[in-house]
């Protein structure tokens, strides 16, 4: 039987990525087990008079670093690039698209390889990865430029101990590139929007090996502001508007165990209800792990008096509360960075709401289907606020800022033969959803199985992004499973 999170898992584990609350149920110990094994698969050559005259460093299979570097943050998926290109500049991006190119190979992106669907690498592919390209510099107080290999936790470190932030989520090892362009929200965009909101400019490598900057491209600027990551270039700097970084935060958290589908539906429409009032600089996440509800109340800066009926409302409603501790920004946010190994999971976007009516009909059976399968989690997250501004939406890609909530489900598992029984309830609760009309889906919350995912992801501006892919991308090069199609 799969192991459910006990409190002190979910306090240490939890990670509050781009968006919430990624419940990881799994240990990284796995990961290092299976890079370990000897792969016997026969490596592909490297023709050195195709690469001869370049800078950058392209590797295959019989390079001891290949699996570390063409492995994902999920487990469960295990493909294998035919090459792996490690540029350190755009220069280098360049030259690794032209190789593509030359060799009539597609290329994947990888910056932090935290793809739900593993769509960072492809099989027989070249993955262009990034993980090199992690620099990053403020020009001055008010501006980061930074490039898209660099992660999450190094970006914290870098400008919170100068007093700022930008609205990215807080998984510590998310890379910085794919969770702007696939929009990229967190703890502080109800306050200050998504990432993608307070992208200024980008330098992007196309398909054809040509280097374009946004400056002047207002069109381009849209495209990578929500418009997905590996569908028409590769994007090698960003620069990004800093906002003030609050001081200190608080976590407040609620608790109730044993319930059954019909408590728990009652839960979500009370806690769908009461967040409603909360502050923009506050965050809530409702998590159903198994028989046990995990509510949490992020309250960044001072204590805000607007804050304590909804505190009250949830306290009267759930079982356990306990006000966790005020601290310094970069404390509390270290706290949630969650796993920094790879976990084996099968995780996605399972809707975005307006309302609690959006999800009423169908949630109890979802439910039903959380509490008897070990392993299985459902999530919904606070949107809304600044994210619903009407200038970020019309500068932007991201098509979904009416919704005030965004859902992930989730299941992770230890042993690799309980995923088929896990991945199939997910599969079968995502036709329950959809049957339901719950067709809107967060592109950084990917799924394969989801049907008609160009408008789920993109809405109304999917064909706006396919005559982008023509202009920069018209061989489909850079290409994955749910890329845009020309």
């Amino acid at each position: 039987m799969e192991k459910g999170l006990t409190r002190k898992q979910f306090l240490k584990l939890s990670a509050m990525a781009g968006a919430g609350l990624l419940i990881q149920a799994c240990s990284g110990e796995e990961a290092a087990n299976e890079s370990a094994k000897k792969d016997t698969t026969p490596a592909p050559k490297l023709p050195a008079e195709e690469n001869a005259g370049t800078q950058v460093e392209i590797i295959d299979a019989r390079d001891k670093r290949y699996d570390s570097y063409r492995r994902g943050y999920n487990l469960r998926i295990n493909k294998r690039p035919a090459y792996i290109a490690l540029p350190k500049n755009t220069a280098e991006v360049a030259e690794a698209v032209r190789f593509a190119v030359k060799n009539k190979l597609p290329v994947a992106i990888k910056s932090g390889g935290h793809s739900m669907e593993g769509l960072s690498c492809n099989d027989g592919c070249l993955v262009i990865n990034l993980s090199k390209m992690s620099r990053m510099e403020m020009p001055d107080e008010e501006t980061l430029i930074a490039e898209p290999g660099c992660i999450l936790m190094q970006l914290y470190d870098f400008i919170l101990p100068k007093g700022k932030i930008i609205p990215a989520g807080s998984c510590g090892t998310v890379g910085l590139g794919g969770l702007t362009t696939g929009g990229g929200y967190g703890l502080f965009s109800r306050q200050m929007g998504l990432t993608c909101d307070s992208l200024l400019e980008a330098t992007m490598v196309d398909g054809k090996g040509t280097i374009h900057s946004t400056a002047g491209n207002p069109e381009l600027l849209w495209a990578l502001r929500g418009g997905g990551s590996g569908n028409f270039g590769v994007v090698t700097e960003l620069k990004f508007r800093l906002h003030k970084a609050p001081e200190t935060m608080q976590v407040h958290y609620f608790k109730s165990k044993e319930l059954d589908a019909v408590k728990a539906k009652e839960l979500l429409q009370t806690w769908f209800t009461t967040v409603q009032a909360l502050p923009l600089r506050c965050f809530s996440g409702f998590v159903l792990n198994g028989k046990t509800l995990n509510v949490v109340i992020t309250n960044p800066g001072p204590d805000d008096e607007a804050l304590t009926p909804v505190i009250h409302s949830l306290q009267s409603a759930m079982a356990d509360y306990r006000p966790g501790k005020r601290h310094e920004l970069a404390r509390m946010l270290r706290n949630h960075y969650g796993s920094l190994k790879p976990v084996r999971f099968k995780n996605s976007s399972a809707g975005l709401y307006s309302n609690f009516s959006e999800i009423e009909p169908v949630i109890e059976r979802v439910f039903e289907q959380i509490i008897l399968n070990p392993g299985m989690i459902f999530q919904v997250n606070t949107l809304g606020g600044k994210i619903n501004d009407e200038a970020f939406e019309s500068g932007s890609c991201f098509p979904h800022r009416g919704k005030q909530f965004v859902s992930e489900l989730q299941a992770y598992w230890e042993n690799p033969a309980s995923g088929e029984k896990l991945e199939k309830i997910s599969k079968q609760i995502l036709e329950q959803l959809y049957a339901n009309g719950n067709r809107t889906q967060y592109f950084n919350y990917c799924s394969l199985d989801f049907k008609d995912w160009e408008t789920a992801y993109y809405g109304d501006n999917y064909a706006r992004l396919q005559e982008i892919k023509k202009r920069y991308d018209p061989e489909n090069t850079i290409c994955h499973a749910q890329s845009v199609r020309i």
